[in-house]
């Protein structure tokens, strides 16, 4: 704590007139130009020094020098640019470092308005700053200039700070007004001052004459602008918008909204300086709650329908329109910072922090509050919506971007968003404070430090859609939704064409195309030829079809999946013949056993034949790879009518990271006994000639038998490994039943990807009995997730021609896993860990014939 012990500022005038600056101070000076900063803190710098003081000059803005460098003096350098995290990360680190009883002068925060283009912002910057200063018994001077923030920012600064005064210069004299003075008081100390010329004397203007002298000079200068009350972000689109009113609209003007809006990325923001004219950005502004970048998801949903509308426009008929809102990024960071806990985000970017203090903060956050003024964009955007179904997505700013998908790591939260509007305000604050936890997600956290992006900033803005589709008995969804890929490497078929594009499609919302589902099988198609599929036969293709959707359920407000079965009955019987298909096998079997009773299942195969449905498909997935110069990868929901027509909504677009479209592998011919597995097809990944020091097997029979405590310890027991041999840099193969993965543990082992992000490669084999089989579950976000950490993915069937798996490639192995945990395994586990290094295990694969051999190849060392 400080200990107020009272120190000299190097005009003993202004020490008269505040009682002296005391140790623990943070000393704001609102002036009209930077020369009447540098003229109080030059002196105070002289004296601080003359008095044995460490004196720190923070320097980080672009204006000239406040303080001349020298020998005694510090000067520490800091980059704005850098992001509003990482700049007060390293402030604070820095006063971490110098301790108790330093001076500090810094650069002028209104410097910082420019860099994060928002008052707001900068206001936080001090708030978070300004008492860590105070406990560490330190002195910090700080400038603003007048007239150059809103009067919220400066009211921030006045709560904050223990001194903020007011100076004007005329004709070499100057005035100062203390606005605040923390717990000192005089009659006279909060009147204007006229500070003697060699600063020795500090004279209250209580005579009449002398008032009247001040009072001229203030009304020379005209009151502050009638926009006071707007942030810096906002003058800054009013001046736009104004200059558009006029006739302009220049470039420069564009790049600049184009950094206030879409971020930092450069070829995100290029495309966004070739596509959206001054006009479009304003329209994304008046779309906006709060300030800050809209984040990777946003920008990329946007981007890609202001390509597609003007490259496209033929579709226009046939591309439902938007109209989505954005709760800024800097919302996030103001909302950690009105709650308190910035402390604790700050202790989160360390690295003993990183996991620990994460899985407190996200704790913390579903408790925090909101400002009023937030809030009441809130409603007003509820208002807007009225009682249509929305959804809140996060959009942080590395998101969707190019190298960083972060697919399926943040949460989106489908709303039914009915009832009365104070009911539905706190179901969508808390469906924010939900997207904002799952930043501190584990697997996120692994993502990003796996990615060495766990030093950037990670604001998270919000986008918020309104959900495409049509009530249907009660229930609320699209016809059908899902994901497509400009770029096809799931090439099964000398007839597809991999630059043709895939889609993987579901009935319903798009939940089930993202994320690996239970029991269920998502149509894949491939968009050069359509009426393909891996299976053949009726009942294979009755087998591997979708059952179950998701909906919304308007009545109990909740997502909700549903038999498909279940579903139809309320449908049209226009909507039944487009989606379903009748499993005459399934209602036979039933006839047998005395029930009489239609069974659907979806195969999406009258979306698959729809020429001018899949034509778009193609145009659009081809159109954005063409203007990203990238394959590119969207979510999309379609919508169809009776009468045949359709629209589709575009709802995301990111660049899709692609490896192995090299050149072919060699792979050479080993005997029989030396083969692990040889596959023809059913891989992802491909381009890989590794050797393997490690495979983790899971006993599909030991598995079954355990219970629900013992699948999950399965799971986590994984995660240790992954660990222990992956931080140590060793190549590990994890080969396991079902589906990794998924939620149900009864249909494969329900590992989060922080717990198997290590691996190098892993394969799916089928339960005994055949109860679940693997499925490449390609375009999903778990696909996305193995495809960007560089993990080879393989599901092994057990009885199609031409493929190998020796699941006793290993007996007579010594099991390692005790030895490599250090202490003994439960005899009950279904885990068992083997040094494939020693037998010279390899893996090759060839992304472009689609083959997979892996065993002991003589000749690899």
């Amino acid at each position: 704590m400080p200990t107020f012990e009272r120190i000299r500022s190097g005009f003993p005038g202004l020490d008269v007139l505040v009682d002296h600056i005391r140790m623990g101070d943070n000393v704001v000076w609102q002036l009209d130009d930077l020369d009447q900063y540098r003229h109080f803190a030059v002196p105070n710098v002289e004296q601080a020094l003359a008095d044995g003081r460490r004196v720190n000059y923070v320097r980080f803005a672009l204006h000239p020098p406040i303080l001349e460098a020298r020998p005694e003096l510090a000067v520490r350098n800091f980059d704005p640019e850098a992001g509003f995290e990482t700049f007060t990360t390293r402030v604070r680190e820095l006063i971490t470092a110098e301790g108790r009883d330093a001076f500090y002068v810094f650069d002028s925060l209104s410097e910082l308005q420019t860099a994060w283009a928002s008052d707001l912002m900068m206001g936080c910057f001090f708030r978070v700053t300004c008492p860590y200063l105070f406990d560490l018994n330190t002195v910090a001077y700080f400038a603003i200039l007048r007239n150059r923030h809103s009067f919220d920012a400066v009211a921030r600064i006045r709560d904050t700070t223990q001194l903020l005064l007011d100076v004007y210069g005329h004709g070499g004299d100057y005035y100062i007004q203390p606005l605040k003075v923390w717990n000192r008081y005089s009659p006279t100390m909060f009147s204007p001052h006229l500070l003697s010329r060699d600063g020795q004397s500090a004279k209250p203007l209580i005579d009449a004459v002398e008032a009247t002298r001040f009072h001229g000079i203030l009304n020379e200068r005209g009151l502050a602008p009638m926009d006071g009350s707007l942030d810096h972000w906002d003058r800054t689109f009013l001046a736009a918008r104004l200059a558009l009113d006029s006739g302009g609209d220049d470039r420069e003007t564009r790049r600049r909204l184009i950094l206030m809006l879409a971020g930092r990325d450069s070829r995100i923001c290029q495309l966004f300086l070739e596509h959206f004219s001054c006009l479009d950005l304003l329209r994304i502004k008046e779309r906006m709650i709060g300030s800050g970048s809209v984040g990777g998801k946003t920008a990329g949903m946007l981007l890609a329908r202001k390509i597609i509308e003007n490259r496209l426009p033929e579709l226009r008929e046939r591309l439902e329109p938007h109209d989505s809102f954005y709760v800024g990024a800097d919302v996030f960071y103001s909302f950690l910072v009105e709650n308190g806990w910035w402390t604790l985000r700050i202790e989160q970017r360390t690295a003993a922090g990183f996991f620990s203090a994460a899985e407190e903060l996200g704790g913390r956050i579903g408790s925090g509050h909101f400002p009023s003024a937030t809030r009441e964009q809130f409603r007003r955007m509820l208002d807007y919506f009225g009682q249509s179904p929305i959804i809140v997505r996060s959009s942080s700013l590395l998101e969707d971007g190019f190298g960083n998908a972060f697919a399926g790591k943040y949460a989106s939260i489908f709303l039914v968003n009915s009832g009365a509007l104070e009911l539905r305000l706190a179901a969508f604050e808390d469906a924010v404070k939900r997207v904002y936890a799952s930043s501190m997600d584990p697997s996120a956290l692994v993502y990003r430090r796996q990615r060495d992006l766990a030093d950037k900033d990670e604001q998270m803005a919000i986008l918020v859609q309104r959900v495409s589709g049509s009530e249907l008995g009660g229930f609320f969804m699209p016809t059908a939704a899902g994901v497509g890929h400009s770029h096809n490497v799931y090439v099964w078929n000398e007839r597809i064409d991999p630059a043709a594009g895939m889609l993987r499609l579901v009935a319903g919302l798009g939940t089930r195309a993202v994320d690996r589902v239970e029991s269920d099988y998502p149509r894949v198609l491939s968009l050069s030829a359509p009426d393909l599929m891996p299976v053949a036969g009726a009942e294979e293709r009755a087998r591997y079809s979708q059952r179950y959707l998701d909906a919304l359920n308007l009545a109990e407000d909740r997502l909700e999946t549903l038999p498909l079965d279940e579903a139809a009955r309320h449908w049209p019987a226009w909507l039944r013949a487009l989606l379903c298909e009748r499993d005459h096998a399934a209602e036979a079997s039933c006839r047998e056993r005395g029930v009489n009773r239609d069974i659907y299942y979806c195969g999406c195969e009258n979306l698959a034949g729809n020429e001018s449905f899949i034509g778009d498909m193609r145009q659009i997935l081809s159109t954005l790879q063409d203007a990203y110069d990238y394959p590119i990868d969207i979510e999309f929901a379609v919508n169809f009518s009776e009468a045949g027509g359709h629209v589709i909504n575009l709802l995301q677009c990111r660049p899709l990271q692609i490896r192995g479209r090299g050149a072919a592998l060699d792979i050479p011919e080993i005997p029989p006994e030396r083969v692990f597995f040889d596959l023809p097809g059913s891989s992802l990944g491909g381009g890989v000639d590794w050797p393997i020091d490690y495979v983790i097997l899971v006993d599909s029979g030991k598995y079954l038998d355990l219970d629900l405590s013992g699948k999950y310890g399965t799971a986590r027991l994984i995660g240790r490994i992954n660990r222990i041999l992956a931080d140590a840099g060793k190549k590990i193969m994890l080969i396991g039943p079902g589906r990794w993965g998924t939620r149900s543990p009864d249909l494969g082992v329900p590992v989060s990807f922080s717990e198997i992000s290590g691996m190098a490669a892993m394969c799916e084999v089928p339960f005994p009995g055949d109860r679940v089989s693997p499925e490449l579950s390609y375009g999903s976000h778990f696909f996305q997730d193995l495809l960007e950490a560089g993990i080879y993915y393989a599901s092994i069937p057990d009885d199609r021609e031409g493929y190998v798996y020796r699941a006793g490639f290993f007996d007579g192995e010594e099991d390692i896993l005790a030895g490599t945990l250090g202490e003994a395994a439960d005899a009950k586990t279904a885990v068992r860990l083997y040094d494939a290094g020693k037998l010279r295990l390899w893996l090759k694969s060839d992304a472009i014939g689609g083959r997979s051999l892996c065993g002991v190849f003589p000749d690899m060392a």
